[in-house]
């Protein structure tokens, strides 16, 4: 989900408002997924639960590796600040192009929670009543996020880029099933989340601490990859 991920070189890159729009639009995309899918899941397994999780967490990783090709090619497809930020702490990304992708992200992904609300026939905003931020699930969010970041830079910094899509998809997949979290994994998606009480919400009260959360699992993920590959190079 960076540049090099994407298949640019990493001192190729188009326009900042283009890559803004990439980031903005897959937000959009991945929240309207996330968000749409869970109505529906609800909408067609009403009352039973496994059974809407497994529709939502399919249609989230299929999709997920739609949207990362669909956008990868134009911005790095990074749909999460805390990629954006572990990406320019690695040199990947300016700084300032990095303070940039962060309100694109965050709403794109309101607006598509919004938008997977009016597709299905409900209010614009609903403000979601699930609470989540126990300390189980804060501890999930750790481990989910860590192990997001873990998977793309291992994969940026030994040359197999080209796998990110599917990777990611089949990560994020797998996370809502072994994280009691749902993994979450990106605090702009868990803004997003908060403006739909349908079955992918969560309660604003337990948003600042998964964001908390998710960002020392990216710390902890940065300090694995410096770890595990501190002579590998993504490109530089």
């Amino acid at each position: 989900m960076t540049n090099a991920l994407a298949g640019h070189p990493p001192l190729v890159r188009p326009p900042l408002a283009r890559r803004l729009l990439a980031e903005a639009l897959g937000g959009l995309l991945l929240a309207a997924l996330v968000v749409g899918s869970g109505i529906a899941a609800q909408q067609l397994s009403p009352g039973q639960v496994g059974l809407q999780l497994v529709e939502n967490a399919a249609a989230t990783a299929a999709g997920l590796y739609a949207i990362i090709l669909m956008v990868g090619p134009v911005s790095g497809a990074h749909l999460n600040p805390v990629v954006t930020a572990v990406d320019a702490a690695f040199g990947g990304l300016p700084w300032r192009d990095a303070a940039a992708y962060l309100p694109a992200q965050a709403a794109g992904c309101c607006g598509g929670a919004i938008l997977a609300n009016l597709m299905f026939d409900g209010p614009a905003v609903s403000i979601s009543t699930h609470h989540r931020a126990s300390g189980a699930h804060l501890l999930a969010e750790v481990v989910a996020t860590a192990g997001l970041i873990l998977l793309i830079f291992s994969l940026t910094r030994t040359a197999r880029a080209e796998r990110a899509p599917a990777a990611v998809g089949a990560y994020i997949g797998a996370a809502y099933w072994f994280t009691s979290s749902t993994s979450f994994a990106n605090p702009a998606i868990s803004l997003g989340r908060m403006l739909s009480d349908t079955f992918a919400g969560i309660a604003p009260a337990s948003v600042p601490p998964f964001v908390v959360a998710q960002v020392v699992g990216g710390l902890v993920g940065y300090c694995l990859v410096r770890v595990l590959y501190p002579l590998a190079s993504a490109g530089r």
